[in-house]
């Protein structure tokens, strides 16, 4: 097996992983968390499968998001990233083999939630985002 098929089988494997039988913006059967650890809960649920449980990544596969300028940069290209797939310029075309899903389900305050959670985790310290940051990128 070459490394370029290896690459290929981990990257469909984490998309297969990120994908749940539940329909995006479908309530939660389990009570929401408290705000604090709505990002945390969010991260769990839906990056761990390619950026992983540590928030390294999988190298040449998945991007590392401890240190990632997209992270640590601008919070409305980050929401335009995540939620719209509208790649930033501090990410360079053709690095990784994958496409970000785009989690257009998300809410304003979900979105602002993951992203103070990624940007003071994994050896990150940026400041929080707020909905109202977020809203404002995407146009609502």
């Amino acid at each position: 097996m070459t490394p370029r098929n290896v690459l290929a089988i981990l990257a469909l494997t984490g998309a297969l992983a990120a994908c749940s039988a539940k329909k995006p913006g479908e309530p939660q059967a389990t009570p929401r968390a408290p705000t604090s650890g709505v990002g945390e809960r969010i991260y769990s649920g839906n990056c761990v499968p390619c950026h992983q449980q540590s928030g390294v990544g999988i190298p040449g596969v998945y991007p590392s998001l401890a240190g990632s300028p997209v992270v640590l940069g601008d919070p409305t290209e980050l929401a335009l990233w995540v939620i719209k797939g509208q790649r930033p310029l501090s990410m360079p075309v053709g690095r990784y083999p994958t496409q970000m899903l785009q989690f257009g389900w998300m809410k304003p305050a979900d979105a602002a939630a993951l992203f103070s959670y990624l940007r003071s985790n994994f050896g990150n310290s940026a400041l929080p985002v707020d909905a109202a940051a977020v809203a404002k990128a995407l146009g609502q």
